[in-house]
């Protein structure tokens, strides 16, 4: 496995908002965090949720290398962060029908929930990536070199609209 830094500077989730045992603290409960995933081909883009549930930020970029891999490599983010749930991109062709791309994350999601017991919800991503250039473009970032953060952004910006979905949810309820 390899990873890229993401935006904020650091890399394979070190540095991200969590206590000393790796586990994120909220006024000294455990808190759950969800993880998101935009799933492609070649590489992974993984996002987390804060210990609150409100924000996603970018973790890293997982660079594929079979499945057993990126398996073992997911495994490990999900027990230093404390995750129990996870997203991930559904990308759906624009008329929502089901894109070739959306069985290979339908197969990713049910591999999760089959080798780690956890909830994981599909969601759909249509328009992250374009989204995801957007905001590197509004960030001053070159063209040049988003390869190995784009994937990142997209998967922050599907874990972002999860949680905020989720949030009217409770609202409302």
């Amino acid at each position: 496995m390899t990873t890229d830094e993401n935006p904020m500077g650091a890399e394979d989730g070190e540095g991200a908002d969590s206590g000393p045992s790796g586990s994120s603290e909220s006024t000294g409960a455990l808190v759950a965090r969800v993880l998101g995933f935009d799933v492609g081909d070649r590489r992974i883009g993984l996002a987390i949720s804060d210990p609150l549930g409100y924000t996603a930020q970018p973790l890293f970029t997982l660079h594929r290398a079979g499945r057993r891999a990126d398996l073992k490599s997911v495994a490990r983010v999900l027990r230093k962060h404390g995750v129990t749930e996870a997203v991930v991109g559904n990308p759906l062709y624009m008329s929502g029908d089901q894109s070739p791309q959306a069985a290979k994350a339908q197969a990713f999601a049910e591999d999760l929930r089959t080798e780690f017991g956890i909830t994981v919800h599909l969601w759909d991503e249509r328009l992250t990536t374009t989204q995801a250039h957007r905001h590197l473009d509004d960030a001053g970032h070159a063209a040049m070199g988003r390869k190995g953060i784009i994937d990142q952004v997209a998967a922050v910006l599907i874990l972002q609209s999860f949680l905020e979905a989720r949030a009217n949810e409770r609202a409302r309820s």
